[in-house]
């Protein structure tokens, strides 16, 4: 009997890195990543179905009354959301699945599907975030002061996921990520008697 697969949600302050060891770990494995749907206009480059689906407000509202989101928000006046029927479709081919969410949607997710597999980026030291952040040099002292406050608030939700991981170096960072996934593959409590449920052959 083939297994569903695993739902992972990674989240992390802003200069934790997660884009990046996420985008490691895609190019290391045959995990599949979310895109979200967004009611905002697309920007630059974008692409839609690549970047976002880019939908109406009337047709996010609808898809909000008929619970095809695992999770949503309301972001400066635009939604955004995760499409549960296409997540829910690639799991039960047995294809892992990353979501990429911020806090807020995480602990959405957390209860509408709790089986899911919750990941917390943490960086080296908060000296360390701090100087990641500046070293962009998109911030003004103002912004910069703005953002580092908001990493210290969105740490403190670090206990309501299931694992903290140090992103010190992205090797390492994935190597560790890695190990979790296969040790929850592992878990008898995740195997749900899928043994039990295949029957006995008279070969």
């Amino acid at each position: 009997m083939k297994s569903k697969g695993q739902l992972i949600v990674i989240s992390g302050p802003s200069g934790a890195g997660k884009g990046t060891v996420i985008k490691a770990l895609l190019e290391k494995n045959d995990f599949w990543i979310s895109v979200s749907a967004t009611t905002r206009s697309p920007r630059n480059a974008e692409i839609d179905g690549i970047n976002y689906y880019f939908i109406t407000k009337d047709d996010f509202l609808e898809k909000i009354k008929t619970k095809d989101f695992l999770e949503y928000a309301q972001v400066y006046g635009n939604y955004y959301g995760t499409p549960k029927p296409e997540v829910l479709k690639v799991l039960d081919s047995g294809r892992d699945v990353i979501l990429e969410i911020d806090i807020q949607g995480a602990l959405n997710v957390k209860m509408s599907y709790p089986s899911g597999l919750f990941i917390f980026i943490l960086p080296p030291s908060m000296e360390e975030l701090r100087n990641r952040i500046t070293n962009r040099g998109s911030e003004t002292p103002e912004s910069l002061l703005t953002r580092f406050k908001a990493a210290h608030k969105e740490i403190s939700f670090v206990s309501k996921y299931d694992y903290a991981v140090v992103n010190d170096t992205v090797d390492n960072a994935c190597d560790k990520i890695q190990s979790i996934i296969i040790a929850e593959r592992c878990r008898a409590d995740r195997m749900n008697g899928d043994f039990l449920k295949e029957e006995i052959s008279n070969e």
